[in-house]
């Protein structure tokens, strides 16, 4: 029998408006279900179970007596470690504030709490968000739950592994270099980055740079487009925030994949990726191809994309850490410390270089779906590594310039500014989850989501792609 926990959002949202499931139940359940898995996967880092009952108690008293409902009305939802959470510890996964209690929700937090959501715990994060290994100094590391020796992605590594693992059905995350992609890939669920504004962000040290988002996490697009649905909103301290961008379906319904013409790069014509990913992504292109009207093998121009994009990210590290290398280097992990050292030798003619290629790259990369409808690429170069590796060091060989370049199937397109929807498509060559990136131009979020929720049917009914689940029993006896 399906336990609450394992309900999809939507359908457990559907249950709770029929009077057929209770709030309450279904926080229990999930309550049980961190008891239970999270000894071996750390991938929670706050819970407030008891409050978490009492406003689950209060929604199915509002059930019963026929209130209007919000969106999340009673459904648990597990909140990244890098949103402040009022009453429930908040540390950004940094020393500098392990015993934070914020008095006061971020606004997107507020959103869901709004729409009924029931904030249930904090989920783990590397430090300030800096890496795709979901580790630090306060929490340690959090496991994959396919092999909780290996990572699970980062840098919303715990939102990923808490709705792969039904702890939550829903969990927010956060995407700049892939942050929200690439976890969603390594545990087998769904990411979806939209386009800048549409989940307003204003707690970015330099609000005209959009490549920092927000967005949902879950284990369907449906849950996930539930979610956002709760986190849109118009909020003028984000300067792309837009009404235009709110036009998102209250609803998906599907297109017709049988009338698009879609793009597919392995490795978008610029990304390392590992030999044997690159063939997993051929043969699921061969297995999901067919329903399509036309598949066309061709890249994006990206251009000098690489230190581009260092440079630009710089920014944000060193209008955010500055002030904390210099008085706080010892607290500091050592991402955070190479990220903003490498910023400040930067120069004023390589930030204005930078914005150029930025400019450049961002007009043809529009221009590209002038003759596609769709673009579709791997999500990670590479298949989950230990988590005592903090990064990949190198790939088929080659060494890494920097800690970043093995996420350039996610940063590159970062910088095109897309919308971008992940969605898992079976295991890769190690029986590890894998996963694609469905993407469009910024502003064709609506688009986006409709067609990766009828690829995420097609795919799930063939073996080869359907979705992974992680073995809920088996981590419950590996307890750590």
């Amino acid at each position: 029998m399906t336990k609450p926990c394992d309900l999809s959002a939507v359908e457990a949202r559907r249950l709770i408006g029929r009077k057929a499931l209770s709030p309450v139940e279904l926080t229990e359940s999930c309550i049980a279900r961190i008891e239970k898995v999270d000894g071996a996967l750390n991938a929670i880092t706050a819970i407030d179970g008891e409050g978490a009952l009492e406003t689950a108690k209060e929604a199915e008293d509002a059930v019963m007596r026929g209130d209007d409902l919000g969106l999340l009305h009673g459904l648990p939802v597990g909140v990244k470690d890098l949103q402040a959470t009022k009453g429930l510890r908040t540390t950004w996964g940094s020393l500098l504030h392990k015993d934070h209690v914020p008095d006061y929700d971020d606004p997107v937090v507020a959103n869901v709490r709004a729409e009924g959501g029931i904030i249930l715990c904090k989920t783990n994060t590397p430090e300030f968000g800096a890496g795709a290994n979901t580790t630090n100094k306060v929490f340690g590391a959090t496991g994959n739950p396919f092999d909780p020796d290996k990572t699970c992605g980062g840098s919303s590594g715990g939102s990923g592994v808490a709705v792969a693992t039904g702890m939550v059905p829903v969990a927010t995350g956060s995407d700049h270099g892939g942050s929200l992609r690439t976890p969603a890939t390594f545990c087998g669920v769904v990411g979806f980055r939209p386009s800048p504004g549409m989940v307003p962000r204003t707690t970015r040290p330099v609000a005209l740079l959009p490549m920092p988002v927000l967005g949902p996490m879950a284990r369907t697009v449906e849950d996930a487009h539930l979610l956002l649905l709760a986190q849109l909103d118009l909020d003028k301290d984000d300067p792309f925030s837009s009404d235009d961008l709110l036009r998102i379906p209250d609803a998906l319904s599907g297109v017709d994949l049988g009338s698009l013409k879609v793009a597919v790069s392995t490795d978008l014509g610029c990304a390392p990726i590992d030999k044997d990913i690159a063939k997993v992504f051929e043969s699921k292109v061969k297995a999901f191809g067919s329903n399509f009207a036309e598949v066309q093998h061709r890249d994006p121009d990206l251009g000098e994309v690489h230190e581009a994009f260092e440079i630009l990210r710089a920014i944000q590290f060193v209008a955010a850490h500055k002030e904390k290398l210099e008085n706080s280097r010892d607290l500091l992990g050592p991402n955070v410390i190479n990220n903003t050292e490498r910023g400040l030798n930067y120069s004023l003619p390589d930030v204005a270089w930078a914005h150029k290629v930025q400019t450049e790259l961002y007009t043809k990369f529009r221009a590209f779906f002038d003759d596609a409808d769709i673009l579709i690429c791997p999500t990670a170069s590479v298949s989950p590594f230990p988590h005592s590796q903090l990064f990949v060091e190198e790939i088929n060989g080659e060494k890494m310039p920097t800690y970043m370049r093995w996420l350039a199937m996610t940063y590159a397109l970062t910088m095109a500014l897309p919308s971008s929807c992940c969605i898992p498509c079976g295991v890769d060559h190690l029986g590890m989850p894998f996963g694609i990136q469905v993407v469009g131009p910024i502003g064709s979020d609506a688009f986006v989501l409709e067609v990766a929720f009828a690829l995420e049917k097609a795919l799930a009914g063939n073996k080869e792609t359907a979705r992974p689940e992680p073995k809920i029993k088996k981590l419950a006896k590996g307890k750590k």
